[in-house]
């Protein structure tokens, strides 16, 4: 996917959200580490939430992506009376699963919102007036769904669920699981809210997301300063998160990961966008204070020479982890026995 946008702001400071491989080994039982800034992180969203307009208008990411996200519901034909949104931003599932005409394209059309599926909508997110930033906007109206009720709660600490066991019909995720600091330990509280046999639908930004950026600001540190500061925020591979829902009691996986890409005019528009939507670093003994303007215009001009377009404008890759995964349950479909198959693969790939 590839868009071109103009910038919504223009901020006075900027922390810029790169990106770094994010390796995990799963332990159960408390957080043992911290990776990000959970009070700084609280804050970005609520200085983002403050700018009504710029954060809506820089709101195309996560509306994307929890379309995305939402789209899976097509292929579950079931109805899920509950259903908890963990790290719901400004409530952008709700207001994909409350879209009208959902797959307009598939055959029939499907032209109900995806919320006649839905009973009630439970939206976590720590951020107070994020969580409540658009309560009277018409893309939340739910006028047009009677049966579907948006439940918002806003979390004391967003890695600890303060739900009951097996209180939950699914459990989606858009936007906001690459800040959490213990992932394993998030995975195994969602298995635990999940009735049985009920999934979790996920995505969130992984692996080599806005390489464009990182590589063009280390190269102009590295030449106005001399050295590299930290402003490196580490981000799970799509390797790690299969492992990760495994090993967290999940069943029948699916991992996928795609590419958006965003033309923007310069490298200043990008870094004002990432702001609005809240997505600034939040790496704990980052370099606090604005980076330099010697680095900032460098970076800009490195950019444009390492990854310009021909128009002029330069692209950002937003890469996204895709995953679903189920909770076990004795009901669920069972994998044969290795070696029963009675059909040679080779066979039929070389009958064609």
């Amino acid at each position: 996917m590839r868009l071109s946008l103009a910038p919504v702001c223009r901020p006075q400071q900027w922390k810029p959200l790169l990106t770094a491989r994010r390796s995990y080994a799963f332990q159960s039982g408390s957080l043992n580490f911290e990776v990000f800034n959970r009070r700084a992180k609280w804050l970005q969203k609520e200085r983002a939430a403050a700018n009504v307009e710029g954060g809506r208008q820089a709101d195309y990411l996560k509306d994307e992506v929890a379309m995305r996200v939402c789209e899976r519901l097509l292929d579950v034909k079931r109805q899920f009376p509950r259903v908890l949104d963990l790290g719901a931003n400004s409530c952008n599932i709700a207001r994909a699963v409350l879209r009208p005409d959902p797959d307009p394209e598939s055959e029939p059309p499907v032209t109900d919102p995806l919320a006649t599926k839905i009973t009630e909508l439970v939206a976590a997110e720590s951020s107070h007036s994020l969580l409540h930033r658009d309560h009277d906007h018409p893309s939340l109206s739910t006028t047009h769904v009677p049966d579907f009720k948006l439940t918002r709660h806003v979390l004391e600490h967003d890695e600890l669920l303060p739900f009951e066991p097996d209180s939950f019909d699914m459990v989606l995720s858009s936007m906001s699981m690459h800040w959490i600091n213990d992932l394993p330990g998030v995975l195994s509280q969602i298995n635990s809210v999940l009735k049985p046999d009920c999934p979790f639908i996920g995505a969130m930004l992984g692996g080599d997301t806005l390489y464009e950026l990182r590589t063009s600001l280390q190269l102009a540190e590295q030449e106005r300063k001399g050295g590299i500061s930290p402003h490196v925020s580490p981000l799970a591979d799509v390797r790690d998160v299969g492992g990760l829902l495994q090993r967290t009691g999940f069943k029948m996986l699916t991992v996928d990961v795609e590419d958006i890409v965003v033309d923007y005019p310069d490298m200043f528009a990008l870094m004002q966008d990432l702001q609005a939507m809240g997505e600034g670093n939040a790496v704990l003994g980052r370099e606090m204070g604005p980076i330099g303007r010697d680095v900032l215009l460098a970076g800009d001009a490195i950019y444009r020479a390492l990854h310009g377009n021909e128009d002029g404008s330069i692209p950002a890759t937003f890469r996204i982890i895709h995953m679903i995964g189920w909770k076990e349950s004795p009901h669920q479909a069972q994998p044969l026995r290795r070696g029963s198959g009675q059909a040679s693969l080779k066979d039929l790939l070389e009958g064609q």
